[in-house]
């Protein structure tokens, strides 16, 4: 395996669509969504090990879950484990990563990942990987992983690439904000915009110097802290400083102001698991077309549900048609599947009259 490779596991988020079963204190990567038997942080961290050196995973997460990580890869090493003190979004988290690995490694190219991806292709998401590996090793350049459109999704941004050029990789023209149905629509027609999936990858050097040219304050404050990197005393400065960092994502920072930014149309599957309806749509159904996880299934006059249960429980369920139904521990959530949008705002409801604990 190369040892200039590297990745950026992004393990921090909460996951919040996915309430019960995703909480502050157990976010989602950290659970088995699909029954497979292993943790979407798992699934993971052996996709990318496909390619890049187990070594140079970095898994960034926010510090609490510190002790879930090395409970779910006890393989990685303290070293590759970057703790976040606060949420600032990605770009100063993907800054400091990139600071700490290009400290050690100066040659480095790397692909920055989410966790909580689903993609059973993964030969074919090595392979893209690799054609982004390549082209970013000989290139100053910023690209991204983008995924054609199969209809006209309202949830996520787009890319418009230009499409004057038949090379796999395309220039970037502009980022896209979540569109409406109608503009959504017309991007599809249009044939040259992809989804964003928030999977990157460049050269340590080319993404140090983004971020040097388009956030100097963002980046002035990460770099002041580089003698203490990879050292004993980086936790102290991060722990001082990180909260001072702007909160921003990395498109926002860094991806929507460059010049030198591509994207390579992904070949693999893929499916973002955003919401219950997301999982829904991965997993396979009984004849009455139910999609259920754990559960032991007894239906009368029932279709279209998401079911999911600890191991082995026992879910009767008569006269519910498109229903998001999941039972753990304290929670029982029993939700009509076309507000799931809605979930967030249950949360707080909840959260209001429960208290936190629950959420």
């Amino acid at each position: 395996m190369n040892k200039n490779y590297y990745a950026i596991l992004m393990a921090g988020g909460v996951g919040s669509r996915f309430w019960p079963v995703s909480t502050q204190d157990f976010p989602k990567q950290f659970h088995d969504m699909l029954g497979t038997g292993k943790t979407l942080l798992q699934k993971t961290f052996s996709r990318l090990r496909r390619l890049i050196p187990s070594e140079n995973i970095f898994i960034l997460t926010n510090e609490r879950y510190n002790d879930l990580v090395f409970q779910q890869l006890p393989e990685v090493t303290k070293r590759q484990v970057v703790l976040e003190p606060a949420m600032r979004n990605t770009a100063p988290c993907i800054l400091y990563a990139s600071l700490k690995i290009q400290k050690e490694n100066p040659n480095a190219v790397m692909i920055v990942a989410p966790s909580d991806h689903w993609i059973e292709d993964e030969t074919t998401f090595t392979k893209n990987v690799q054609q982004a590996f390549d082209f970013c090793s000989q290139n100053d350049a910023l690209m991204t992983l983008g995924i054609t459109p199969t209809f006209p999704n309202t949830g996520y941004g787009y890319i418009e690439y230009d499409k004057s050029t038949n090379d796999d990789i395309k220039p970037v023209n502009q980022f896209r904000e979540k569109p409406d149905y109608e503009t959504a629509k017309e991007f599809i027609e249009q044939g040259n915009f992809l989804w964003n999936a928030g999977i990157f990858i460049w050269s340590v050097n080319s993404v140090v110097k983004a971020f040097r040219n388009n956030q100097s304050e963002l980046f002035e404050l990460f770099q002041s802290g580089i003698e203490v990197y990879n050292t004993d005393l980086e936790k102290d400065f991060v722990h001082d400083n990180y909260g001072k960092a702007e909160n921003i994502s990395v498109d926002y920072a860094i991806m929507e102001t460059s010049t030198n930014v591509f994207v390579l149309p992904a070949e693999f599957d893929w499916n973002d698991l955003g919401t219950w309806g997301s999982l829904y749509d991965k997993l396979d159904k009984d004849d009455n077309e139910n999609a259920v996880v754990n559960a032991r299934v007894l239906t009368e006059d029932a279709s279209g549900n998401m079911i999911r249960t600890k191991a082995d429980k026992i879910v009767v369920i008569d006269g519910l048609q498109d229903y998001i139904i999941v039972d753990n521990d304290d929670v029982l959530l029993i939700y009509p599947k076309a507000k799931e949008q809605d979930i967030k705002k249950v949360l707080q409801k909840v959260k209001n009259k429960f208290g936190e604990k629950y959420i």
